[in-house]
């Protein structure tokens, strides 16, 4: 293996291993994914059809709202002891190592919700033929916003009041993959195909991979000075 993929890997073993002895916070992400999208069929009501219509948004903004939740974690412990001030004067490309974090963070907070959210689609009466659909949105979507917050939480790295202005950040910018996820789910539910939203979505998984990870290490570099 190179030295990039070397380090690559080091950092992704290194930020698994530190979510797994912290998995309690993890698991905060995911409960809160599951007790979000349960609330809402006892506050709208048991009718099937009005179910089946709010489903794919309700999972949408739940797991929205979750990713958002977990994003101050990023890289608030390796700037609390100093670990990231010592990646940052690493001969390694900070855009490697700031990769190899947020898909060890995608990982441990954004596949848990892909995995799950079929079967809490089933609450709201979503047909079968939409799960695949829902699932391939949410596994292309949830990235895109791992990656966009990502760049939040590096701005917002160390300010007092951080989490409001990271939700304020990267809110709106959230819009376009939550229409784009949602309206998947939606398309197949009203008789058309998903492929325009997904190609969509997956247009924007790869500009997020390609710009995201160098934003997020400039905006490192301004907060640690």
């Amino acid at each position: 293996m190179s030295g990039a993929g070397s380090a690559f890997a080091a950092v992704l073993r290194r930020d698994l291993t530190l979510a797994w002895r912290g998995r309690a916070d993890v698991l905060v992400t995911l409960a809160f994914f599951v007790v979000v999208v349960c609330l809402f069929p006892f506050g709208v009501g048991a009718e099937t059809n009005q179910l089946r219509a709010i489903g794919p948004g309700v999972l949408w903004v739940a797991a929205l709202l979750s990713t958002l939740l977990s994003l101050h974690r990023l890289f608030a412990q390796d700037h609390a002891d100093g670990t990231l001030e010592q990646l940052l004067l690493s001969p390694e490309p900070a855009a490697l190592w700031v990769t190899a974090k947020i898909v060890a963070h995608w990982i441990v907070t954004g596949l848990p919700l892909v995995v799950v959210a079929p079967g809490l689609a089933l609450l709201f009466d979503v047909e079968r033929d939409a799960l695949g659909v829902l699932t391939v949105s949410l596994a292309l979507g949830t990235p895109i916003l791992a990656l966009i917050g990502a760049i939040g939480a590096a701005l917002t790295l160390g300010l007092r009041g951080g989490g409001v202005l990271l939700a304020l950040l990267v809110l709106p910018l959230y819009v376009p993959v939550l229409i784009f996820g949602a309206g998947a789910v939606d398309a197949v539910l009203g008789g058309m195909g998903a492929s325009a939203h997904l190609l969509l979505l997956g247009g924007g998984l790869l500009g997020a991979v390609a710009l995201a990870p160098f934003a997020c290490a400039a905006a490192l570099r301004i907060a640690v000075e």
